[in-house]
């Protein structure tokens, strides 16, 4: 194999420390890892396989001399740098939105689509935590029985905003039981002990971009330009980890046992589906594990040929996750 140098843009952020994590545990095989940021955070020192590696900042200089190269940093850095990086010879492997509706561009999670890895131009697109729950849950069902349609309501979780989210809910949290008032600053309104139906911009069609990249990322990755899917996505005072209720219409009929039987044997997906002992998901228990969580898989009542089912991931995890198996089947396949 020959020398593979990679970095990570973005090292320092929750989905970079994540990459990192998982990197290590999966014993990636790289030859030397540059870890870039922005300059608030150049200078910081991070551990990889028990070496620290101090952390850059992130210029068009620093971008030479690799060959892969993550990106977990958000759209604006993707859009300044990532053009630099395939200019320079890497392949890039883009976590944020910016590239996911393009259509030269891949979209990719490897249980479901990987062969469209094939023909890349060394920009791939792994899609938002909430899509990759949602389709390794339907995929496995709509490759043996085409769905018409599937309506979601998301529970995500404030990491997906990012530490400062997190840290905000900490602290708003001790300040409601201490009887005091709360001023939001990441969110638009108080997240201890509140819901709240916005992620992301609103769209003029009233759907957030949150939901609204749910819909077509989904069609993307699933070949089915034609399948109907509304979400509505909520943000819930949860660190770690989102939930899914998800009601699905497909072709033919269909038993909630044939969709567990399907499930449980599809890769990257675990059920627990037992009612009478209150198993099934839940974001608390599944926080650092790698597996898409399916439970609570009925027959839809209101839907013809219909099921409803509840799945739950780590949200940070599977998007690392998903990251790095790309990455994975590019050096399997000799397509880097």
């Amino acid at each position: 194999m020959k020398p593979l140098y990679v970095a990570v843009v973005g090292a320092t952020g929750l989905m970079g420390r994540e990459l990192l994590k998982l990197l290590e545990r999966r014993q990636f095989p790289l030859t030397s890892l540059q870890l870039l940021a922005s300059d608030r955070s150049a200078g910081k020192q991070l551990f990889f396989n028990h070496q620290e590696i101090e952390v850059k900042e992130l210029t068009s200089a620093s971008l030479s001399r690799l060959n892969l190269v993550f990106f977990a940093a958000g759209t604006e850095a993707s859009r300044r740098f990532s053009s630099t990086a395939v200019k320079n010879g890497a392949v890039v492997i883009d976590q944020s939105a910016t590239y996911r509706m393009e259509p030269w561009v891949p979209l990719v999670v490897p249980e479901v689509n990987l062969e469209d890895l094939k023909h890349h131009k060394r920009i791939i697109a792994s899609p938002s935590a909430a899509t990759i729950q949602m389709v390794m849950a339907l995929a496995p069902l709509h490759r043996v029985n085409p769905i018409r349609r599937a309506v979601v309501a998301t529970y995500q979780s404030v990491s997906g905003a990012g530490a400062a989210a997190m840290e905000e809910l900490t602290n708003q949290a001790k300040q409601v039981l201490e009887g005091k008032g709360v001023i939001p600053h990441v969110f638009t309104h108080q997240t201890a002990f509140n819901i709240l139906p916005e992620i992301d911009v609103f769209l003029y069609n009233g759907y957030t971009m949150e939901e609204w990249r749910i819909k077509e990322e989904a069609a993307k990755l699933m070949h089915s330009p034609d399948l109907a899917i509304s979400a509505s996505c909520v943000r819930v005072p949860v660190y770690i980890g989102d939930s899914q209720a998800i009601h699905v219409e497909f072709t033919n009929p269909i038993n909630p046992e044939e969709a567990r039987r399907l499930l449980a044997q599809a890769p990257g997906v675990k059920v627990e589906d037992d009612p009478e002992v209150s198993l099934y998901p839940q974001p608390w228990a599944v926080a650092g594990t790698d597996e898409v969580h399916v439970g609570r898989v009925r027959q839809d009542v209101a839907l013809p040929n219909g099921l409803t089912m509840w799945v739950v991931a780590d949200n940070l995890r599977r998007g690392a996750i998903n990251a790095i198996q790309i990455a994975e089947a590019l050096l399997q396949n000799g397509w880097l």
